[in-house]
């Protein structure tokens, strides 16, 4: 999943994504004073528009290039409230304790022996700031549907639990049913939900 494949799989399609935040988003970080976010693998930019338009300063990252111009176009009444940065978080960590939260939905990040990017991912929450992940169930998959996608191939939500020092706080760490239907040709029904707060 590079840069030419996302770039390939936004092209074919003249919207891929509802252009809405996601469910976990909204609900998790609804009583949040507004800060720094890093959205991570920001796609169209739904999650990112709606934290800029609640008064968030956003770094929304992503791979594709197609998906960014996307998200930029759309974003004039935030324009300065969201920087588009093409990056891929497995070679360029983002910078430390920086940001009040860290949003990564959905996003495939896949698993490292030394936990690199990952461990970078949990590192840019400041002090007293929240890391959200949302992924979806992989017992939702029928079997045999992975069609060459390994799920163990990426993290989940407990992985990064078990990475957490006790400077950490987790609030969530649940799986529920999806706020919203799921996308055309799938078959996701629960989301896994990991909430937690990096101490002062």
């Amino acid at each position: 999943m590079d840069a030419q494949f996302w770039d390939e799989r936004y092209r074919s399609s003249d919207q891929l994504f509802s252009g809405g935040p996601n469910g976990v988003l909204v609900t998790e970080t609804a009583d949040l004073p507004p800060g720094q976010a890093l959205d991570v693998g920001c796609g169209e930019g739904g999650d990112a528009l709606w934290l800029a338009r609640r008064g968030w300063r956003v770094t929304a990252v992503d791979i594709s290039q197609v998906a960014l111009r996307r998200a930029a176009a759309t974003a004039t009444d935030v324009a300065d409230r969201v920087a588009w940065t093409r990056g891929d978080l497995t070679a360029t960590l983002p910078p430390a304790a920086a940001f009040d939260l860290v949003s990564v939905q959905y996003f495939p990040l896949r698993r490292q022996r030394d936990d690199t990017a990952l461990r970078g991912l949990l590192a840019a929450v400041a002090p007293g700031g929240t890391l959200l992940f949302a992924s979806h169930d992989v017992a939702d998959l029928p079997p045999g549907q992975e069609r060459g996608f390994d799920p163990d191939d990426y993290y989940r939500p407990d992985d990064i639990v078990r990475l957490l020092d006790d400077s950490w706080t987790v609030l969530v760490n649940e799986t529920r049913p999806r706020t919203a239907p799921a996308p055309a040709g799938t078959h996701h029904l629960h989301d896994i939900v990991l909430r937690a707060q990096r101490g002062r």
